[in-house]
Order: structure tokens, then C-alpha cells, then sequence
């Protein structure tokens, strides 16, 4: 019997990170964001990528702005700092491509008290490597020392990206109807989203540092936390090619009711069977080290699962077979019902 997920305490509040204060603040300045939308931007709020008319009619840009978050922390720890870049540029390219949008050029800001050079190159480095492979320039950003506002030997890392898809491609989630399938591709780790969270566990009750073996895994916990975070783009662009979308929901902050929740028409909702994919070890143990209840692990975490793609049931077998051929490991792990634009989770 299917048992559904109740709501509880937020763990990741008490960690310092309140998702429902931050969506409280967003929802009090949308009308002033919305005021500033001249001739040509797109009515987006919610969605993963801002809208823009572009000068071709039958384009639109897709913009998207984020940061890597506390992730910082764990690389200044471990000493590596190649793969946040990676991370960046890979999370923001994600971003845009839950509209259905390729990825044009990108811009970064890196701001520190005081510029460590072998550090900033190894964050730039990791930014080309990500941007050449999917395709993305790396068009301008910049670097700012701020004695007195950073910490010692901190620094922090933001980028911009901006895409194009065509009008007739645009993914908006408004096509979405009772009968899809939602079909999930698997994620490489925390990728960017959780780690306030992760690192009071791990760090507290875990007792753990970044040089020791993870428990159940052959990694150390710097390697774990460090792993990164996955671009969708050559798969989903292959299965575009061939099957047509419905909606496209990237797992970061928010996880899955948040997420598959701002795509969704108010006359459906989203049921996600937990079941459907075996959860990474690493998961389990942020939940029973950190006793976590399932609800807010769904919310905080992806769970294994950092791309949910949304089709007709009757293209999903052939869009698993394409997904198959594209690298991936995809699984049906959910469906489209009636309802109010909600998501439920159900085990």
C-alpha cells in the first residue's frame, strides 16, 4: 500500500537555510521584479530560466543566474578547486535547459578579501572545461577583492548564462496533462543544492573529515561531497530530437515538491513514487545520521535523481531507449494525475 509523505520539522532550518522564508521573500518583491519588464521579456516568474524576446522573432533568450553555494567550503577544506567551476557553469546550464534552451556564453563573478592566484586559476580553469564542453562561451565576468567583507582565504563564485530556443520549442510546463510520465535521470551526488545541511551532519554527528573513507562507500567524504554536478545537455538534447517534451524539472534547492511544483498547471499534479529508484548510499546516511525525516530529505536533497523529464505515455518507452543510447540510466518514476498543482510524494 502507497504511503504518503507528511510534512515535519525543517532540519534545514535549524541548519540555517529556510526554503519556505526565502519563497515567502520571493513571492513579497514579485510585483516590483515584474515591473521592470520592458517590451520583450517573458512572463517567467517560477520557472528555472528568464524569458527574452530576442531580435529574431522566432527566438528567445533564456537567462539564468546562480552560485555554488557552501560547496565552496568543503573545496577550501580538501584543498581542490577545479571542480566548482565545473560545477557552476554546469548547474546554471541546467537551469536553462528546463526551458528547453542551448546554452550561448556565460559570464562569472568571483569576488575574495584578497586574490589567492593558484585558487583563482584552478576556479578558472574548472569554468573552461565546463563552458567548452557544452558548448558555452566564457564572454567576460569579474574579479573583485574586497578586504573586510570576505573572510580570509574565502572567496565566492557566481555565474550568469545565457541560451536561445526556438519560440515553437520553448518548455513551459503549460503542456502538461493527466497521463505524462515522469522520467527521472540520475544525478552524480549532492551535485550543488543541500550542503549547509550535509556538513552539519557530517561534520557534527557524523564526526567525519574530508580525508576519511565515507561510510558504504569507497570514497573519501571530500571526494563524495566534491563530486560534480552533472549537465543534462547532451541527453536531453538528443532526446529532443526525437520526442517531443512536455516539462523539465532540474532537482536543486527545493527538491521535488519544489521544483516539479513550478512547472505544473493548476489542474494537475505530480505523483512521485519514491520507490521507483534505489536512493545513494550517501543519502542514507545524511538521513539516519542526521535523522532527517523523508519529507525534508525529498525537499533539501535530490535523492539520486537530478533531471525529472515529463512525456506523453505514449512516447515514454521510446524516450527511455533514446536516454538509454545517450549514456543514461533513466527510470519512470512517476506520473502526471488531476489535481491543483501540487506534487505528492508517495512510497
Amino acid at each position: 500500500m502507497k504511503k504518503e509523505i507528511t510534512p515535519a520539522a525543517s532540519a534545514y532550518a535549524a541548519a540555517g537555510v529556510d526554503i519556505d522564508v526565502q519563497n515567502a521573500a520571493l513571492r513579497r518583491v514579485r510585483r516590483w521584479v515584474e515591473s521592470t519588464h520592458a517590451a520583450g521579456a517573458g512572463a517567467a516568474w517560477g520557472l528555472f530560466g528568464g524569458l527574452h524576446q530576442s531580435p529574431g522573432r522566432d527566438t528567445l533568450l533564456v537567462s539564468s543566474i546562480d552560485g555554488v553555494g557552501t560547496k565552496l567550503m568543503v573545496a577550501r577544506m580538501v584543498g581542490r578547486h577545479h571542480t566548482v567551476g565545473q560545477d557552476l557553469v554546469n548547474h546554471c546550464v541546467n537551469d536553462i535547459l528546463a526551458q528547453g534552451a542551448e546554452p550561448l556564453f556565460f559570464l562569472d563573478y568571483y569576488g575574495t578579501g584578497r586574490l589567492q592566484p593558484q585558487v583563482f586559476a584552478e576556479v578558472i580553469s574548472g569554468l573552461c572545461r565546463a563552458c567548452r564542453k557544452n558548448g558555452c562561451a566564457l564572454v567576460g565576468g569579474e574579479t573583485a577583492e574586497m578586504p573586510g567583507l570576505y573572510p580570509e582565504n574565502e572567496y565566492d563564485l557566481v555565474g550568469v548564462i545565457v541560451g536561445a530556443v526556438g519560440r515553437d520549442r520553448v518548455i513551459t510546463g503549460k503542456e502538461i496533462r493527466p497521463g505524462d510520465v515522469l522520467i527521472g535521470l540520475h544525478s552524480s551526488g549532492l551535485h550543488t543544492n543541500g550542503y549547509t545541511l550535509a556538513r552539519r551532519i557530517l561534520f557534527g554527528p557524523g564526526q567525519l573529515n574530508v580525508s576519511d573513507m565515507f561510510p558504504g562507500l569507497r570514497r573519501s567524504v571530500g571526494d563524495v561531497l566534491l563530486a560534480i554536478h552533472r549537465s543534462y545537455l547532451k541527453p536531453v538534447r538528443a532526446l529532443w530530437q526525437h520526442v517531443r517534451i512536455r516539462g523539465l524539472a532540474h532537482i536543486t534547492g527545493g527538491g521535488f515538491p519544489d521544483n516539479i511544483g513550478r512547472l505544473l498547471p493548476g489542474d494537475v499534479r505530480a505523483v512521485v513514487d519514491r520507490s521507483s529508484w534505489k536512493v545513494p548510499t550517501l543519502f542514507n546516511f545524511l538521513q539516519m545520521t542526521g535523522r532527517v525525516d523523508d519529507d525534508e530529505m525529498y525537499r533539501v536533497f535530490n535523492m539520486g535523481i537530478g533531471m525529472v523529464i515529463m512525456v506523453r505515455e505514449q512516447d515514454a518507452q521510446r524516450a527511455l531507449g533514446i536516454l538509454r543510447k545517450a549514456g543514461e540510466r533513466p527510470r519512470i518514476i512517476g506520473r502526471i494525475e488531476r489535481g491543483r498543482g501540487d506534487v505528492r510524494m508517495i512510497h
